[in-house]
């Protein structure tokens, strides 16, 4: 095989290999929004397992606190994720969107976090949580 064929197809493979390693990096996207109907949306959430959505209360020093909301994800892209809110969020109140495992709880499929737990715990890249805050409108 000539060496400009074999760089091409490195090329190639280097390619879709860099794309589906930062396609599946965890993140979240979401931007301040109205909770008026008692649900807060992340437009995107990726993870890189099954897990959860998770909705903390969070101030100016952006440390999560209480739990007041949560929905399942998928492993990979999820669009347009909706979590149920458990309490009353007020116009103004910040609030941190952030990426839970399913691992270590006792049953599959329930929510069993909470602060400072390690069931159904945070994920963290580079020491890091994966999260976005937002502002309830």
């Amino acid at each position: 095989m000539n060496r400009f064929i074999t760089a091409a197809i490195l090329t190639t493979l280097g390619t879709a290999a860099f794309a589906e390693s930062h396609a599946m990096a965890p993140m979240v996207t979401a931007a301040d929004q109205s909770v008026a109907n008692g649900i807060v949306s992340a437009d995107m959430v990726t993870a890189q397992e099954n897990g959860w959505l998770v909705v903390h209360r969070t101030d100016a020093e952006m440390k999560p606190g209480p739990v007041v909301g949560h929905a399942p994800l998928r492993a990979g892209e999820n669009t347009d994720v909706a979590a149920i809110l458990t309490e009353d969020v007020a116009p103004g109140d910040m609030l941190m969107l952030m990426v839970h495992s399913e691992a270590g709880g006792m049953e599959t499929g329930i929510f069993e976090y909470t602060l400072g737990a390690k069931e159904d715990g945070p994920i963290k890249i580079d020491d890091k949580l994966v999260m976005q805050v937002i502002t309830a409108q």
